[in-house]
């Protein structure tokens, strides 16, 4: 139960009618199940419970502060890829020692910001990058813990933008690369080497990839201890896949089953990077009917929201649960739901089987908590929209709709522009 259900017909989130968020902070809005974030995030946490662990949620999914600080109250800390999710993760009042940084591109203001913070563990993804931390922390007068990510070119069969642990993929180092550039870190006066991570993918639907590049994880800590290099944590990364059609993917408890069945008597802490399984069916995207229309045969809802404020569908042809917030029984009809961006490609829903819809009509876009506003952008001057989250009976705005003024705050005119 993800905590968005009918009642006589109509949406709620938890006990709160969509349809009364709607009235008060206008449309599109994403609205969070409190419930279900809270519910989430304790099944994952509680499925390691029984061996040292860290639950660090994954920010790129939805980093609004709320979100962050509900999880931080919870024992959780959090995954990093920029400087800004930084800031956003100390600003939600997120324990530094219990933040990692992974990511390609960190930047030399990035680290130097992180060495300054404290964080736990940067999870390397280059041998310049090393060179580069290194030379952060020995300016700073500080040692930064590392862990090397290790792409350990296992499929994680999934689609193919989402995927990061093939040899192909950009992110990490080649587990026969590995060993060198560990050897190398070891001598770096900057770095404490800590531990070994990987990350294969996203939307994960089954536990044997993550099986297999556990194992391989277990072959290379081995060979580091015959080279005197001891590790402390184990990051696994996340990509738990959950359900947003007909997806069956395994739940938190037989994932945890898996892994931890590869790890008897072991006595490394356990760093986990959960994203979309905690958040990703505690989300809807709300958006009204504009218009009804039919072109060459062909039906099309134009609503409010667009592919600026939930990209997956467009970027991946992802698919997403449309429902009526009041239920209008009648016969299907197969209909596009697009918006109004001057792109073809700007639509939620194709080919879709709907109720039948008027203008003013509101309908939910379901599973959206996940890569939705956090990949929303200003495309064609749309602001972004705003979020709610609700908690049993009532709700509050947790991020304001931006206005026109917010589009253009930062931009000036040059003199150049106006003289002569």
């Amino acid at each position: 139960m993800h905590h968005f259900h009918y009642k006589k017909n109509e949406l709620y989130c938890e006990d709160v009618p969509i349809a009364s968020i709607a009235k008060r902070v206008g449309t599109p809005f994403y609205v969070y199940s409190h419930a279900t974030l809270k519910r989430h995030f304790d099944a994952f946490d509680g499925a390691f419970s029984d061996v040292k662990h860290l639950t660090c949620y994954s920010m790129k999914s939805n980093s609004n502060k709320a979100l962050l600080a509900l999880f931080a109250g919870r024992g959780g800390g959090v995954d990093i890829v920029s400087g800004g999710e930084l800031y956003r993760a100390l600003n939600a009042g997120v324990d530094p020692g219990k933040i990692v940084f992974s990511g390609v591109g960190k930047s030399v203001q990035d680290l130097e910001y992180a060495v300054s913070s404290q964080i736990l563990m940067f999870n390397v993804e280059s041998p310049q990058e090393l060179l580069k931390l290194n030379d952060v922390a020995l300016r700073s007068g500080q040692k930064a813990r590392i862990s090397i990510r290790v792409n350990p070119d296992v499929d994680p069969k999934t689609h193919p933008y989402i995927s990061t642990g093939l040899k192909e993929n950009k992110f990490g180092i080649g587990v026969e690369e590995a060993l060198g550039q560990y050897e190398k870190a070891t001598k770096l006066d900057g770095l404490d080497v800590v531990g070994v991570s990987c990350h294969i993918g996203s939307q994960l639907t089954q536990t044997s990839p993550f099986v297999d590049a556990l194992r391989k994880l277990k072959e290379l800590i081995a060979q580091l201890k015959d080279m005197n290099i001891s590790i402390r944590y184990l990051d696994l990364g996340g990509g738990l896949g959950i359900t947003y059609d007909s997806e069956m993917p395994p739940q938190p408890s037989e994932y945890a089953r898996d892994i931890k069945s590869e790890l008897a008597s072991t006595d490394w802490t356990l760093i986990l990077e959960p994203g979309r399984v905690i958040v990703g069916n505690a989300g809807a995207l709300v958006t009204k009917v504009l218009y009804a229309k039919t072109s060459h045969e062909k039906n099309f809802f134009v609503v409010d929201a667009a592919m600026n404020d939930l990209m997956r569908p467009s970027l991946y042809g992802a698919y997403h649960g449309i429902q009526p917030v009041k239920r209008n029984p009648g016969e299907k009809l197969t209909a596009d739901i697009v918006g109004p961006i001057c792109e073809s490609g700007d639509f939620l829903a194709k080919d879709r089987q709907v109720e039948p819809l008027a203008p003013e009509d509101l309908i939910a876009v379901m599973s959206a908590g996940a890569y939705g506003f956090s990949m929303s952008s200003t495309y064609n001057s749309r602001p972004r929209v705003c979020e709610v989250m609700v908690k049993e009976d009532r709700f509050e705005i947790i991020r304001q709709r931006e206005t026109f003024e917010d589009l253009v705050r930062g931009e000036s005119i040059p003199d150049f522009l106006t003289v002569g």
